[in-house]
């Protein structure tokens, strides 16, 4: 509509709420306007416990309204600051009851750091492949560490609140700190020379590695691959503490432990001495109290065996044995004795049957027996014999001399 055909107020045909006229625009941009990649710098950034993300992109000439709900936000690989010059995608909407327009972003990420983020995504399928995140090589930690090593900055609050945490929880451990770079060209390098080198040492339990937060290329050096093998390679466990909660890098993925923090890795590899006191402690009364109710209940057992019949009247339970033993001494004689009578009335009758089968006797009942005269054998059988051969009859009360003049054999 140009100027020229404005119309008074009492001549329009419609007269529409704030409301519809704020819906109205909001349908005409959303529905027309395409989505949109902008790039520009943070400002008024807000992290609102609600999770979700309230700020502006700015240039030099003009700023621009974003939010950035808490469902798409968490899984940013940096935290947004004021002052960060970022990339935002997303569409243009109109939140209807300021009647504002603002930008719904879809995805964030550090503008410029393009190229470093696509190594990142690179080097992380590579080592994927390989095999190096899976959960079946991570090596679990010591549960007591006597000895922990540290590689990160000397300097700085990460290192500060580390040892602070680990002499709060188990003061008993000893910490070695070994100084290393952990920002710019150099620091890989030493990065790696640090693990390596507590691994010749070979007297740590455990090392943890990593710096505070940062940007992406401030955190760099721990997504480089020299630094993943080494951590690989390490015969001690790793420890991965780098940067923030948000902030993930190639060493935290082939560690065999990612603390989100610095004083979260404290936390981790260290148990809390009190705890480990009152669990002690627990254990120690538990055992005391399963001791004593043992003696307890030996004790009623001693009791109940120093009363009982056997040991109060031991004299008489000998007696009582005593008289057992006789009873069976004298049953057994009586055995003895009838087994001894029975025996012998079967020996002599034995006796007196062989008496009556033997050969005297046989010959005083009428029969003789023949032997050979010469060689003095019993002769049993006719066929035996020969014509003239001489012979010896003997009797029950003598001999006599005999020839054979005819023998005969029955034939049956």
């Amino acid at each position: 509509m140009d100027f020229f055909d404005y119309q008074p107020e009492s001549e329009a045909q419609d007269v529409l709420t704030v409301s519809q006229v704020n819906r109205n625009i909001k349908l005409l941009i959303e529905q027309s306007l395409p989505w949109y990649r902008v790039e520009g710098e943070l400002s008024n950034f807000k992290h609102h416990s609600s999770g979700h993300m309230y700020f502006s992109l700015k240039d030099e000439a003009s700023q621009l309204p974003c939010v950035m709900w808490a469902g798409r936000n968490s899984s940013l690989r940096f935290r947004p600051e004021n002052g960060m010059k970022v990339q935002c995608y997303g569409r243009i909407t109109v939140y209807e009851r300021r009647g504002v327009y603002q930008l719904d972003v879809m995805q964030m990420s550090p503008a410029g750091l393009g190229d470093l983020q696509l190594a990142f995504e690179r080097l992380k399928e590579k080592l994927a492949a390989e095999g190096l995140f899976d959960a079946s090589r991570k090596r679990p930690l010591p549960l007591f560490p006597a000895r922990i090593g540290v590689v990160t900055s000397p300097t700085g609050a990460a290192i500060r609140d580390l040892i602070s945490v680990l002499r709060r929880r188990w003061p008993v451990a000893e910490i070695i700190l070994r100084p290393a770079l952990v920002q710019g060209p150099e620091a890989a390098a030493d990065i790696v020379a640090g693990i390596e080198e507590f691994n010749e040492f070979g007297e740590a339990d455990v090392l943890i590695v990593g710096r505070g937060g940062g940007s992406l290329e401030d955190l760099w050096p721990f997504n480089e691959e020299i630094v993943a093998r080494a951590i690989v390679q390490s015969s001690i466990p790793v420890v991965s503490a780098v940067g923030h909660e948000v902030d993930f890098t190639i060493a935290d993925f082939v560690a065999d432990l990612r603390a989100p923090t610095p004083s979260a890795a404290a936390e981790l590899v260290v148990p809390d001495h009190e705890e480990v006191r009152a669990t002690v402690m627990n254990l120690i009364l538990r055992g005391y109290r399963s001791l004593m109710a043992r003696i307890r209940e030996l004790r009623h057992k001693t009791e109940a065996l120093h009363n009982s019949y056997a040991l109060q009247q031991p004299r008489d339970l000998i007696r009582q044995y005593r008289q057992t033993c006789d009873e069976l001494r004298r049953r057994l004689e009586s055995s003895m004795l009838q087994r001894i009578t029975r025996d012998r009335v079967e020996v002599e009758s034995l006796r007196k049957r062989l008496i009556a089968l033997g050969h005297e006797n046989v010959l005083k009942r009428g029969y003789t027996m023949a032997l050979d005269a010469q060689s003095g054998h019993i002769i049993t059988s006719a066929g035996a014999l020969r014509t003239g051969q001489k012979i010896s009859v003997r009797f029950h009360d003598g001999r006599a001399g005999a020839s054979v003049n005819e023998i005969e054999v029955d034939e049956s």
